[in-house]
């Protein structure tokens, strides 16, 4: 409700503030207009006057009488064609072509008219209730071959100018009435699509607000897309991954845990209950240790897989030998691999350098061994490989024997992830010794990856730099 009537007030204020440019346009419009018309009908007034006084001044000059009956007509000729009143006055301000009632009206301008022409809307020697157009100007005339000063005032009405201003506003009025009621239809229409929109959010937002996050906010269907609703069906989608991660990172955890506190505590109550003799208590006591180491591991692989995701492990990078590395590392496993009888190969090969953090890379490099020792086929080939390409250093390590699905290949680095049969060949194992060498390579600025045949072999290539940059 209190979004409808957000958008009903600002539906509100948009309607005012039309309303308000519309009046303030119309006034400049109707002025300017009216204006532009005043002049064109002064000058219109002007050039009667004009073209009057150079007939005038030919009958004068060919007859020499003012009083000429051609004169008159041409007065009234003017005054009919032009609805305009013309007076002549001699310079003492006489009239002396008088046409109308008004004929005995002194000329009130006359010193104005002395100081140079006069064209404007007045009511000056006219009228005293409305205003007219106005033109006065002297000229000169011919009697008895002497030169005649002579005065003309010419006027109308500002019928026209009413009528123009009146039909200038009678036509704003109606575009603007139009106008305004497209406008409020369409801005009406247009609140209530943004109504209807932002009441989808809320509803949306309550359901995410509970947990759910099975619908997701649309934004087709308003006039132009909306980045908020793209950002908040980010957030929502990181969030529910963010969860079901949790949630499975709880459940995994609370499985690993609870196998070796299980089995821990059935020992201890066999050796406190008797029900495990005194002669197998010792033989019980070293499962008990070998469970507890393996809580150990698992809360030490918790704890740097919580570093890495927090930033605060930082690598100190130096040059390398990484074939030395490798070779060290496999010599960890020499007794697990001659029990299953497996074959090493490519271990005869140039030394490759590389700027990394030894210590970090040695886990990296003993999680994939201990994995290839852990799969590799009773009697098959383990193998090594170096090489550079560009700037980048290559370790391959690959074991023959069971390998991946291409479904199980995408999830070999997933925290706590076992494939259907690592779970029957690795009961110890927690699942984080690859997601945490991902990591690891990462910090490194360099990559991992996993590349596998079912039923041949499976291959980790640890990608890492030669020279590392702002070092």
């Amino acid at each position: 409700m209190q979004n409808n009537n957000s958008y009903n007030k600002l539906l509100k204020y948009s309607i005012v503030l039309m309303l308000s440019v519309i009046i303030m346009l119309g006034i400049v419009i109707i002025g300017i207009s009216s204006s532009v018309y005043k002049k064109t009908e002064l000058e219109r007034l002007k050039n009667t006057g004009c073209i009057f006084i150079s007939l005038m001044s030919e009958e004068y000059n060919k007859n020499n009488a003012p009083d000429n009956d051609n004169l008159k007509k041409l007065q009234r000729l003017f005054m009919d064609e032009y609805n305009t009143d013309i007076y002549i006055y001699d310079s003492d301000g006489k009239c002396m072509l008088p046409y109308s009632q008004d004929s005995g009206k002194p000329l009130v301008l006359k010193s104005g008219i002395d100081n140079g022409q006069y064209l404007e809307l007045s009511s000056d020697g006219i009228s005293s209730e409305e205003p007219y157009l106005i033109y006065g100007d002297k000229f000169s005339v011919k009697i008895n071959n002497s030169s005649q000063k002579m005065y003309i005032l010419a006027y109308s009405d500002t019928h026209n100018i009413s009528m123009f201003t009146m039909n200038i506003f009678l036509v704003y009025l109606s575009v603007s009435v139009i106008m305004m009621i497209v406008s409020f239809i369409l801005m009406k229409k247009k609140t209530e699509i943004y109504t209807d929109y932002n009441n989808d959010i809320i509803r949306i937002l309550k359901k995410y607000s509970k947990g759910d996050f099975s619908e997701k906010i649309k934004s087709d269907n308003i006039p132009f897309p909306d980045e908020k609703a793209e950002y908040i069906n980010k957030l929502a989608s990181d969030i529910e991954t963010s969860e079901e991660t949790s949630k499975t990172f709880i459940a995994n955890v609370s499985h690993e845990l609870r196998t070796p506190i299980t089995t821990i505590g059935g020992f201890v109550d066999g050796i406190l209950d008797g029900t495990i003799p005194k002669s197998r208590r010792n033989e019980y006591l070293v499962l008990v240790s070998n469970e507890i180491q393996r809580l150990k591991v698992l809360i030490s692989s918790m704890l740097n897989m919580s570093r890495f995701e927090s930033g605060t492990l930082k690598p100190h990078f130096q040059n390398t030998n990484l074939t030395d590395l490798v070779m060290k590392t496999a010599f960890m496993f020499e007794k697990k691999i001659e029990a299953k009888n497996v074959e090493v190969e490519d271990f005869d090969t140039e030394n490759l350098f590389a700027e990394i953090d030894p210590d970090l890379i040695q886990q990296v490099i003993y999680n994939i061994i201990e994995n290839a020792v852990k799969f590799v086929n009773t009697g098959g080939k383990l193998s090594f490989r170096f090489e550079k390409d560009g700037n980048m250093c290559i370790i391959g390590i690959r074991n023959t024997g069971e390998g991946l699905k291409d479904t199980e290949i995408p999830q070999v680095f997933d925290r706590f992830y076992k494939t259907d049969s690592s779970r029957g060949k690795d009961t110890t194992g927690l699942g984080l010794g690859l997601s945490i060498s991902r990591k690891i390579v990462h910090i490194n600025n360099g990559h991992i990856v996993v590349k596998s045949v079912y039923g041949e072999y499976t291959e980790f290539q640890i990608q890492l730099p030669e020279k590392q940059k702002n070092l």
